[in-house]
């Protein structure tokens, strides 16, 4: 988050003229544009006819002096930083101005620019802070969107609200869900929301990263550590200093690397390899995985230690078959951004097409509808998206259970009503391989990662040899 300095506005408020003359000087010779004022009274008028970034104010003045000015300001909800500038100066009288007072900042006289310039810097970015955090909220609350999240089910406003609670403390954050769900999206809400939004977001993939590097990327090197470390270079924790690290897929990284980054997670202080001191890091982290908490920690692939000190706030996303009310606002946001990325202009989706989304079992979730989507807005181009805009491997039905229902057909498979949400996952899956003999496009196809497709084929063959008879020849389970 940026800010021009010839666009701030600085309300300096001092009954001395001397004073207010050489605080103005200060300011306007680091860019900023200078309102003035002798007391409380004539600061507010100031206001009222045009806002300003930050408040410079004296506190002992005749009239209405600062510590009324500051009062009326908070009354009024006006979120304007206030750094208060006088003469009697004590660490008693600090804590009470910025605490009762609310006040942003304390200054004694005389102001001097090397503290007072980066100190209305980050007022002003302070500020800015304030009134994203007041937009997205009313985003929130008259849309159903926070940040890149879009949905009014009852258990996506529950999941706002969750965000909206945990944002603002510096708890580490637990989050888990299905692939797909958009678990880094959530993280970049509850960053957003943060009185860390200024500083940076860095996410990394903990699956996607091999082991003989992982140490490298989190804590960084040293040049000549290694071969190939031609230069130093800063790891994520460094890098997501005053910020927020994500974590996706934890449940991935080594056993060993976990004991380092728990060190790490106690400490604040990371080293980097080949490094001889340590570095002091101030990051919040948000962690992230598809695998069922208990089974991770019984199968020895998360350490339990790692698990209570990630899971201080635990965040469940929905599955978005859980959550099919959502699926138009989710597609029609989607189409924006996919009109914008693609230099499109798809306007809405034929009421077959709505239909088939709304009917599909989603095994890949939200990203499994991205790519669904993005492939149909390049087909479209423009207009109404149909069904033969639609992927070819798209669409195997899903009905609701009723008594006497007749089983539905799809290629080479057939599903009756009742059957578990693994089957038939299991299933497309399946389907989606014979059909597409490139993994890689497989799991583009589904919205899924190729490890997690992977597994998820490890499983099936796994459960293919444990029900085929002893002796007896490979058959091919169908799902019925």
């Amino acid at each position: 988050m940026t800010f021009q300095r010839e666009a701030a506005r600085v309300l300096v408020v001092d009954d001395d003229s001397e004073e207010r003359f050489a605080v103005s000087r200060i300011v306007s010779s680091l860019g900023y544009a200078i309102e003035t004022a002798s007391e409380g009274e004539e600061a507010l008028e100031r206001l009222g006819s045009a806002p300003v970034d930050v408040i410079l104010t004296d506190l002992v003045m005749p009239g209405m002096d600062g510590f009324q000015l500051l009062k009326t300001l908070h009354e009024r909800g006006d979120v304007t930083p206030a750094v208060v500038l006088t003469g009697f100066g004590s660490i008693d009288k600090a804590v009470s101005i910025v605490h009762d007072l609310h006040a942003f900042w304390f200054l004694e006289k005389p102001a001097q620019v090397a503290v007072l310039g980066p100190l209305l810097e980050r007022a002003i970015r302070n500020k800015q802070l304030m009134l994203e955090t007041q937009r997205l909220q009313r985003q929130l609350g008259s849309q159903g969107v926070l940040g890149d999240l879009v949905g009014t089910s009852q258990s996506m406003r529950q999941l706002f609200s969750l965000i909206e609670q945990v944002a603002p403390t510096s708890a580490s954050v637990l989050i888990g869900g299905e692939s797909g769900t958009g678990k880094e999206k959530v993280a970049a809400a509850i960053h957003q929301l943060s009185q860390r939004a200024a500083g940076p977001f860095v996410a990394i993939n903990c699956a996607a990263l091999p082991e003989s590097l992982m140490e490298s990327e989190l804590f960084g090197h040293e040049k000549g550590a290694f071969t190939g470390a031609v230069a130093r270079r800063a790891g994520c924790f460094e890098l997501a200093h005053q910020g927020t690290l994500f974590l996706d897929e934890i449940g991935e990284m080594p056993v060993p690397m976990q004991a380092k980054l728990l060190r790490v997670l106690e400490d604040s202080r990371v080293r980097r390899l080949g490094g001889d001191r340590e570095i002091s890091v101030d990051v919040r982290v948000v962690a992230a995985t598809n695998r069922p908490i208990q089974e991770a920690i019984e199968k020895n692939l998360l350490r339990e230690d790692l698990y209570y000190r990630l899971n201080v706030f635990h965040i469940d996303l929905p599955p978005l078959r859980h959550r099919k009310e959502d699926i138009p606002a989710l597609a029609a946001a989607l189409i924006r951004n996919l009109n914008q990325k693609n230099d499109c202009r798809v306007t809405d989706l034929h009421a077959e097409v709505h239909a088939r989304l709304m009917n599909h079992l989603w095994p890949g979730n939200v990203r499994e509808l991205r790519n669904v989507l993005e492939r149909a807005v390049i087909v479209a181009r423009e207009g109404t998206i149909f069904n033969h805009h639609l992927p070819p491997a798209f669409g195997v039905p899903v009905i609701e259970r009723s008594a006497g229902a007749a089983p539905v057909g799809y290629g080479s498979i057939t599903f009756e009503p009742g059957l578990k949400l693994e089957e038939v996952e299991k299933a497309y899956i399946k389907l989606t391989l014979e059909r597409t003999k490139n993994k890689k496009e497989v799991a583009r196809i589904l919205g899924i990662s190729l490890r997690t497709l992977q597994n998820r084929i490890s499983e099936l063959m796994a459960e293919e040899s444990a029900e085929r008879p002893s002796g007896g020849s490979a058959k091919t389970a169908v799902c019925r």
